[in-house]
């Protein structure tokens, strides 16, 4: 039976969510050698690549390193970008999510890095291919993170090759005593940003644009960002949304990528967090707006699932995530497809040794 092509993404997903979400890709299907191209009509619609996963929670105990990586396995991910956490909670106390605990403070801290390079190091699983996160910085406290960056080198060289999620504004942590980095301490950043450029490593950033009072509001804060760093490659996560800012404009939010993107060459925006799928694409009239929008600067964009591997966290709810973040690529053209979902983008990034499969002709 042929299907029509407009039901093709509607058809998949359904599939997706009835448990057919697992790609038979394997890396060896990512290197130039390979002749296996990723037939849509019969593969699954989510990510191979997920550059958002924090390996390490808030507080409390986390889920095993090598567990974590079997749900990538079984789910068809096949690189992954392993964070620690931007915002730990004391590790004395009881709480293990910060909403839930207002008044207590959350602090960046090493702890997890060297938690998820110890077991990085003696990782026993070859199917995924990880890239290794510092999350530790405060971009508050600039002149701290060269200091953490050499005791990161010395005792695991080599091994980081990634720096963030870190908070430059983070509505959600305002009740933990968490501030937005102040325009002034912007310049500090030079030293530890000269060395992620000399480096290649990107610096992956939580910067809340806004909230539903006031949309943009933090808006001068990331262009004065991008602005003093134009040689860095910076990751905007989840384009600058949250759950305090669940009802922009599409367009007028599409504008503001749109112009951060054309004025800032090395700027990439990151689709990670369920929120994004529930409060806008998940909405055929607001997804209409971003589907053009992401085939046409598709260069641009990474995936991520932002899934936080608390122990109590399961497989099947890794799997949810993975399928909700990734419901809109189904509705992207083949080059958006290729260049997100496949990696290909993830790739260039970072400089790395593999090559997304071309997308095979498709029925129509």
């Amino acid at each position: 039976m042929r299907w029509p092509a407009a039901l093709i993404p509607v058809i998949l997903i359904a599939a997706a969510v009835l448990g057919g979400c697992a790609s038979n890709f394997p890396l060896t299907a990512f290197v130039e050698e390979s002749t296996r191209c990723y037939d849509r009509d019969r593969q699954p619609q989510t990510a191979v690549v997920d550059a958002h996963l924090h390996f390490r929670p808030f507080g409390g105990p986390a889920l095993p390193f090598e567990e974590v990586v079997s749900y990538l396995e079984r789910s068809g991910v096949r690189f992954v970008t392993a964070m620690g956490i931007g915002q730990t909670l004391p590790a004395d106390s009881s709480c293990t999510y910060y909403l839930r605990c207002p008044g207590t403070p959350v602090q960046p801290t090493l702890r997890n890095d060297i938690a998820n390079a110890d077991a990085f190091v003696s990782r026993s699983r070859p199917g995924v291919h990880i890239v290794l996160s510092m999350t530790f910085p405060d971009l508050a406290r600039p002149e701290s993170v060269l200091r953490g960056m050499r005791l990161l080198d010395r005792e695991y060289p080599g091994a980081f090759g990634w720096m963030g999620e870190v908070n430059l504004v983070k509505q959600a942590l305002f009740g933990n005593g968490h501030e937005p980095v102040a325009e002034s301490t912007l310049a500090g950043w030079g030293a530890f940003m000269e060395v992620l450029r000399a480096r290649n490593i990107p610096l992956a950033v939580h910067a809340d644009l806004g909230n539903d009072e006031e949309p943009t509001a933090y808006l001068h804060l990331i262009e004065q960002m991008l602005a003093a760093y134009p040689g860095n490659a910076i990751i905007w996560m989840h384009m600058g949304l949250s759950r305090e800012l669940v009802s922009i404009d599409p367009q007028q939010h599409i504008e503001v990528l749109k112009s951060l993107l054309d004025r800032h060459p090395r700027l990439m925006i990151d689709l990670s967090w369920r929120v994004i799928d529930e409060h806008y694409f998940a909405e055929p009239d607001i997804r209409a707006h971003y589907v053009p929008f992401l085939n046409e600067y598709s260069e641009r964009v990474l995936p991520g699932t932002d899934f936080v591997a608390s122990h109590r966290q399961t497989y099947e709810k890794y799997r949810d995530d993975l399928r909700v973040t990734s419901r809109i690529y189904g509705y992207l053209d083949d080059t958006a497809f290729r260049n997100i979902a496949l990696g290909q983008n993830y790739f260039d990034l970072l400089g790395l040794d593999y090559r997304a499969p071309p997308v095979c002709n498709r029925r129509s």
